[in-house]
This record gives C-alpha cells, structure tokens and sequence, in this order.
C-alpha cells in the first residue's frame, strides 16, 4: 500500500515540474526587430526528491508518512540572433566557459565548412 502512496507523491511532484519547465522555458519565445529575430536561451536545472515509510501503530495497521520537495533554477545563456542566413549566439555573461565558446562559435563554424564545400563546387 505504502509503494503506491510514494508512486502518487512521485506522480504529482514529476507532474508539477512538467508544467514549470518545458521547451518554451529553455529557449524562449522568437522577437523579430525589422530583419532580425531575437531568440532567449536559457538553462533550466532541477532537482527532485522523494521518500516515504510506514510506521508501527498499536491501534491501527501502519501509518505511511511521506513527502517529496522539488527545486528549479533558470539561468539566461544568451539570444540567437537570426538574420536571413547568419545566425549568432549573443552570451548575456563574459564568462564563458570552453563549452560556451564553442556553442557560440558553431554557427560561424557551419558557415565556413559551408563554403569550403560550394567553394568546391
């Protein structure tokens, strides 16, 4: 009886997270200034935990206690910013990290492998 109590606790706390974080959240809603379009990036961490027992009781058969807590942190990364066929990764912070440097580069990567192959054409 308890695994299913736990079960419903997990059921409505994974549920409750569905609707805080979804794709929308991670990146954003496309703002289009003239030729350019703006999309926010974010990055969405969570944590989640549960946990239940059954306790003795002498008048009655064991009582379940149990609880779950959940926790989200939205960070802004940056915006894409589209124009036509140039698309670039504007960072909101100076620091980067070397990931974050090469997610901003690949658009410019893209672009040059891009034309080293028509070059060949």
């Amino acid at each position: 009886m308890s695994e299913q109590k736990l079960k419903g606790i997990l059921d409505t706390s994974m549920d409750k997270l569905r609707t805080m974080v979804d794709a929308d959240v991670v990146v954003g809603t496309a703002i289009t200034l003239g030729e350019v379009t703006i999309i926010p990036v974010s990055k969405v961490a969570f944590g989640l935990a549960t946990g239940g027992s059954d306790f003795p009781s002498k008048t009655q058969q064991a009582i379940f206690g149990g609880g779950s807590g959940a926790g989200v942190t939205i960070t802004p990364v940056g915006f894409l910013s589209v124009k036509g066929d140039n698309i670039r990764m504007i960072p909101v912070s100076t620091e980067t990290t070397a990931v974050d440097r090469a997610i901003a580069a690949a658009p410019e990567i893209i672009d040059k492998v891009k034309d080293v192959f028509t070059a060949k054409e």
